[in-house]
């Protein structure tokens, strides 16, 4: 197989998304604890697309967007979505703190639910777990 250059073309992450079932809910989180910028709010009630990123840094965001919104999708498929969203097994996002006690501590007084305190793990990253209000599995790295 031939090499392919790349020269000249830039390939970034702009935007992830993560199901919400709560948009006031997942608002408080991702605003308010995490302290991220709102960058669109577009719809009304539960069918509503929040785009959200860390200030300084408006070329990535995380889209939080209703888990099934496709018309087409079966009940089966909503209903096996509610029970993995409620697992917390269908969306998840591994995040970095430059001071990841001091974002654990924020993020526990404010109420989130922790999955796992900050901990030094085998493979050599400290790091910490928590579920956004949809039941979102967010891991907290430490910046090096």
């Amino acid at each position: 197989m031939g090499r392919h250059s790349l020269t000249g073309m830039t390939i970034t992450i702009n935007t992830a998304s993560l199901p919400h079932e709560d948009p006031e809910a997942s608002l408080s989180f991702y605003r308010d604890l995490l302290g991220f910028e709102v960058r669109s709010d577009v719809g009304n009630g539960k069918m509503r697309w929040i785009t959200v990123g860390p200030a300084g840094q408006p070329g990535t965001s995380i889209l939080l967007a209703p888990p099934v919104a496709d018309p087409g999708v079966t009940d089966e498929e909503r209903r096996v979505v509610a029970e993995m969203m409620a697992k917390g097994t269908y969306g998840w996002i591994m995040l970095a703190s430059t001071d990841l006690d001091d974002t654990f501590e924020r993020l526990r007084a404010g109420g989130a639910e922790v999955v796992q305190e900050p901990t030094d793990q085998p493979w050599g990253m400290r790091d910490c777990a928590f579920r956004d209000p949809s039941g979102n599995h967010i891991r907290i790295n430490e910046a090096r």
